[in-house]
């Protein structure tokens, strides 16, 4: 496996910390998202740093869709771009990718964790989450949710436990991918650029 990393300096610093930041199930680490998403934390002063698990890798250079990597592989990947990179880490990652983040975190002695839209459980199955591992995570993590998201709303979230060095920061009206109801008055800019100050304001806090 030949992970190659995809570097945001920052264009103003208020703390030297690097994001490694791992993308989605379904969207490469160039998608629209995850590059407003690098360039709104790099302009806030963190470095970031991105890459692809094999099974994108795969089909950037196929042209064909592939579904992710078995679990441990996606770990692997992770811990290879982790490991090519020095210096106060957080980890971070979008939906898929912050959940591979989370399970890494404890273990690679990262500076704090960020999620991007955590996948709680799966689509259409709440009674199937993904938390078991957050109740007694040791890192501290921030976790951006949009209210709307399909998977993990606040009123479902509200019943999990989690560990208390685990803070969610709720983006009214935003869902998966952050984007608002029309009716809110707030654009999917708006809430990226809130959930990018609010990452850059945990970042620094952990140097602290």
């Amino acid at each position: 496996m030949s992970i190659s990393l995809l570097i945001n300096e920052p264009q103003t610093g208020p703390c030297s910390v690097t994001m490694l930041l791992a993308h989605g199930a379904g969207a490469p680490m160039d998608s629209p998202f995850m590059q407003s998403m690098a360039e709104y934390l790099a302009g806030s002063g963190l470095r970031v740093a991105r890459f692809e698990f094999p099974y994108m890798a795969d089909r950037r250079r196929e042209g064909r869709k592939r579904p992710p990597n078995p679990m441990p592989q996606l770990l692997d990947a992770y811990r290879e771009a982790a490991g090519r990179l020095t210096g106060p880490l957080v980890l971070a990652g979008k939906s898929m990718g912050g959940r591979v983040a989370s399970m890494l975190a404890d273990e690679l002695g990262a500076l704090g964790l960020v999620c991007f839209g955590y996948p709680f459980h799966p689509p259409g199955k709440p009674e199937k989450t993904r938390v078991e591992h957050l109740r007694d995570i040791a890192t501290p993590t921030l976790i951006l949710q949009g209210t709307r998201d399909p998977l993990g709303r606040p009123e479902e979230v509200s019943e999990y436990v989690l560990a208390s060095q685990l803070r969610i920061e709720w983006l009214d009206s935003g869902d998966h991918d952050f984007k608002p109801l029309k009716a809110s008055g707030r654009t999917q800019q708006d809430l990226m650029e809130q959930a990018a100050c609010a990452a850059v304001r945990f970042c620094c806090t952990q140097m602290d």
